[in-house]
């Protein structure tokens, strides 16, 4: 008997300048798919195999809804049949019973994989019946909920060939919800029409949780040969199509080429089956070598389904043609606002996909592919102010409106919505109203502004007023606010019943200070509901997050900086909050002692009944430096606490911070008899910030290379624990080396190496930053297309592709640490920390992006060493002019004014001299 083993197979390989690859043989291996999306909110994923789904909505699926396991166990597809005459049946897609059954035998089909940004072929040969199918699919640009493919068939043989093609898509047409709750049931309600091109489904109502509604949706599948012919009749009922006793990859209707139920001009109404797009065209004779295509569209729309309109637009293949090519270019213009090039060109195209990433996660949230088998759509509110960390970089001019939007989520207790809806500024607590808080919720939105105001200078926005969020939650969720006063579930108002708005400053100072005093027993901030690790969501009552409070830490010394700049820079010495925040500036009052665990609750709850859900309208004029000592004295007692009470010495001479303390109060990180527990998490944040000292860094990066550093999966999110933990997290009932236990989890492995690059281990941080894209791009092991996943498996498998918040850290860290351009409070900052491999021959290494609303392309030429640490910034020219440098310790400035001066719509050369 054979052992089974894996296949090896050699990987994509990029045939271009835009990011466009190949891959033979792609259908030898599992789990493979492609996003297909556009800015209306069509949102399709498509495998090698033309598996995958297509979807505008957790309620509105054309096909089948699918996890990554329906990828290759659902005889459900995109299916493209053609019957040849003497022959039999063949699938374009690969999908029938046939073709599969001679999957591992010499009789297999040929497949080549081409792909770019973002379209898909498919070519598939067989060689025993002289035919090649080339199946190119992508959804256009634009506001259509449509998904196009075209099928072009060959004649690669000697002989004539007689074939009849036949469309065959499932058409689900309602709410995932229905998938296992009364799939028959609402099939009842299914109303099919044929016209002249296609099978369109518009179902009577919808069940699913919103009710018994009438429904309007509606989906179709139309087609139309290469000059635009109608197909020749239609198979619109499924069970019809497959025959008593058949299926979908083995279908009566195609094998035995049975005639379509309806003729040419359509016209049929049936009522109550599971509809199929089932398109059957005239038959044609294909003579050697020449070939014949097929235009396919998968189409939803809020009502009947223009046909005639919508097959005008798309219905032949000069259409499908013409439309490929604006579909190329558009995201090629889209994600080329941003481009490196370094002395690897592979590395530099795969940075593409990456770019491409934060988009396609601001298009889908977090739902809606293979992986993605979980949520209704949206984002999270750490989702939000991670992806705006890429936009910054890629779209700036819409990010000052959405984050101001985005504070409007932000209670009065510091806590904040969790879920984002559909409209600017619409928020709600969480899926099905579960009141839960992310402890770590309130750092990330000062760290996106930070970088806003870095990028643009724009202090007036600190200035800018915004509402509060208003709930029945109050004082972090643990009390349900009962009074039913007017603002509850919608804005916070005041006790007179008016709106209130504060300042971004003020949210900003909230959603920091109140964790300061919201402490477990140890004096860290509480753990409360999870924090970026979600996995760690059992130890509300008693655990504490040891590695965000360095974050929040940080932060406060950060905003001490901030508020002192702010009072130089616009002459103004006073700052107005609301009268009931003055209580957590402690020190402009009657001080806490911070060694206090009590003290601190005591306070904290002052405050709580202070702003019960509602405040007063007063506000208090505060002087900017007291309350800036205010900040950095909390900021100093935190690291000073961290440093002396949470550093972990390790026997082998190093060290490293504990990251958390579990439910029953215990340090959850150290060297033990059972093994070392150590976390990634517990370091990125001390490093990243300010609690780490400069002496224990060297210390933590032994730790972590000893402890987590793994050849074969990376850095591990954390070391082997042994054993569920039930007082921590859910993520220990994973299989170690999976997901958030002790995977390689791409978003803390980029964060520790940009926390590398900003505390000076450049080479340390281009190790990790390399490690993630040599495990990625390794497809005989990762077994993904081009791009950074979520995480990596045990074995080495890319997982969760695609919508992953690490490709935001990713691109942040390789423009502003790697090639060092960044933002100074809106001046433009040089400080390039590459190493020497990133130089090309000509020892010249250039990025292109956007600042201060120009497109710069900034070129590093070294006339010496290329070694990192070897060169300083000597001099620069502007479009071939000399450029005055303002010298400062960091690098090197640019001033803003000569930016803007710069005509808007060219890329600008910035050329940089490193001597």
């Amino acid at each position: 008997m054979k052992k089974q083993t894996n296949v090896s197979q050699a990987g994509w390989r990029f045939t271009g300048n835009n990011g466009d690859f190949r891959l033979e043989q792609p259908d030898r291996s599992s789990y493979l798919y492609f996003p297909l999306v556009n800015e209306g909110g069509m949102m399709s994923s498509i495998s090698p195999k033309l598996h995958g789904q297509v979807t505008s909505g957790h309620n509105t699926f054309l096909t089948p809804p699918i996890s990554v396991e329906d990828l290759h166990n659902s005889r459900a597809s995109r299916n493209f049949w053609v019957y040849i005459e003497g022959k039999g049946a063949w699938s374009a897609a690969g999908n029938s019973a046939r073709q599969n059954a001679a999957f591992y035998s010499e009789a297999a089909d040929e497949v080549v994989l081409d792909a770019g940004l973002l379209w898909h072929k498919v070519t598939r040969e067989s060689k025993e019946l002289g035919l090649r199918a080339e199946i190119t699919s992508f959804v256009p640009c634009g506001t259509d909920k449509v998904e196009l493919m075209k099928v072009s068939l060959t004649n690669t043989g000697s002989d004539p060939l007689k074939l009849t093609a036949t469309a065959a898509i499932p058409l689900y047409a309602r709410s995932a919800d229905d998938l296992r709750d009364h799939r028959h049931v609402t099939s009842l309600l299914n109303r099919i029409y044929t016209s002249a091109y296609g099978v369109e489904v518009q179902p009577a109502l919808s069940f699913d949780e919103r009710g018994h509604r009438v429904n309007h949706t509606s989906y179709g599948v139309f087609g139309a040969a290469e000059g635009g012919e109608a197909p020749a009749g239609f198979f619109p009922v499924q069970e019809d199509f497959i025959g008593e006793g058949g299926s979908l990859d083995w279908p009566e209707a195609v094998v035995n080429n049975l005639a379509p139920e309806s003729g040419e001009d359509g016209g049929l109404h049936r009522e109550g089956y599971e509809a199929l797009g089932g398109l059957r065209f005239a038959e044609i004779t294909l003579a050697p070598g020449q070939s014949y295509s097929y235009v396919v569209a998968m189409a939803i729309a809020s009502d009947r389904i223009d046909v005639p309109a919508l097959m005008a637009k798309v219905g032949s293949a000069a259409a499908f043609d013409a439309l490929l090519e604006e579909n190329k270019s558009f995201w090629a213009d889209k994600i080329n606002t941003v481009e490196f090039h370094t002395g690897d060109h592979a590395a530099d195209e795969w940075m593409k996909w990456v770019t491409l990433q934060p988009v396609l996660r601001r298009l889908y949230g977090n739902s809606f592919l293979p992986y993605h088998d979980y949520g209704r759509g949206g984002r999270g509110w750490r989702d939000l102010w991670q992806d705006c960390l890429a936009l910054l970089i890629m779209e700036p001019a819409d990010v000052r409106s959405l984050l101001l939007n985005n504070y409007a989520g932000v209670r009065i207790d510091g806590s904040n919505a969790t879920i984002i809806g559909q409209q600017p500024g619409e928020f709600i607590a969480d899926r099905n109203n579960i009141p839960r808080v992310w402890m770590d919720h309130g750092a990330w939105p000062f760290l996106t502004t930070m970088l806003y105001l870095d990028q643009s200078g724009d202090l007036d926005f600190l200035l800018q007023e915004q509402t509060y969020f208003r709930d029945t939650f109050m004082n972090r969720c643990k009390e349900r606010d009962t009074s039913g006063e007017p603002g509850t579930g919608s804005s916070l108002r005041t006790a007179a019943g008016e709106v209130y708005t504060g300042t971004i400053l003020e949210h900003i100072l909230l959603q920091n200070l109140v964790p300061f005093f919201n402490v477990g027993e140890h004096n860290n901030i509480l753990l409360e509901g999870a924090d970026w690790n979600d996995g760690l969501d059992m130890a509300a009552q008693r655990g504490e997050s040891v590695t965000f409070t360095a974050f929040y830490a940080s932060n406060l010394l950060d905003l001490s900086n901030l508020l002192i700049t702010l009072k130089e820079r616009t002459g103004s010495d006073t700052l107005e909050l609301a009268e009931e925040m003055v209580l957590l500036l402690d020190s402009l009052g009657e001080s806490v002692d911070y060694e206090s665990v009590a003290a601190k609750h005591e306070l904290l709850n002052r405050f709580y009944a202070a702003a019960p859900n509602k405040v007063s309208g007063v506000r208090a004029a505060l002087k900017l430096e007291e309350v800036a000592r205010d900040l950095a004295r909390k900021a100093e007692w935190i690291f000073s606490h961290l440093r002396t009470n949470e550093w972990v010495e390790s026997e082998h001479g190093d060290g490293w911070f504990n990251g958390y303390y579990n439910n029953d109060g215990e340090r959850v990180e150290g060297e033990r008899a059972d093994g070392t527990r150590m976390t990634l998490t517990g370091q990125v944040f001390p490093l990243l910030g300010h609690a780490a000292a400069p002496e224990q860094i060297p210390n933590i990066i032994s730790a972590v290379e000893r402890n987590l550093f793994d050849e074969k999966t990376g850095y591990r999110l954390n070391s082997n624990f042994g054993g569920i933990q039930q007082n921590l997290g859910r993520a220990f009932g994973f299989a170690f080396g999976h997901k958030e236990n002790g995977a390689m989890f791409s978003h803390m492995t980029v964060m520790y190496g940009n926390a590398l690059y900003k505390r000076g281990y450049v080479r340390e941080g281009r190790k990790v930053l390399d490690s993630l894209y040599r495990l990625s791009a390794n497809f005989e092991v990762s077994r993904m297309y081009p791009g950074i996943p979520e995480y990596i498996s045990e074995e080495g498998r890319g997982m969760y592709t695609y919508l992953t918040g690490s490709a935001s850290w990713l691109l942040l860290t390789m423009v502003t640490e790697v090639f060092g351009v960044k933002g100074k409070l809106g001046d433009l900052l040089l400080q390039p920390k590459l190493v020497k491999e990133q130089f090309d021959a000509q020892k010249s290494a250039s990025i292109k992006t956007l600042f201060a609303g120009r497109e710069l392309k900034v070129v590093y030429t070294a006339s010496g060493s290329t070694e990192f640490g070897e060169y300083q910034i000597h001099s620069a020219k502007l479009n071939g002019a000399e450029v005055t440098l303002q010298r400062v310790s960091e690098g090197a400035v640019v001033a803003r004014s000569l930016l803007t001066a710069l005509p808007e719509g060219e890329v600008h050369l910035l050329e940089v001299e490193l001597a």
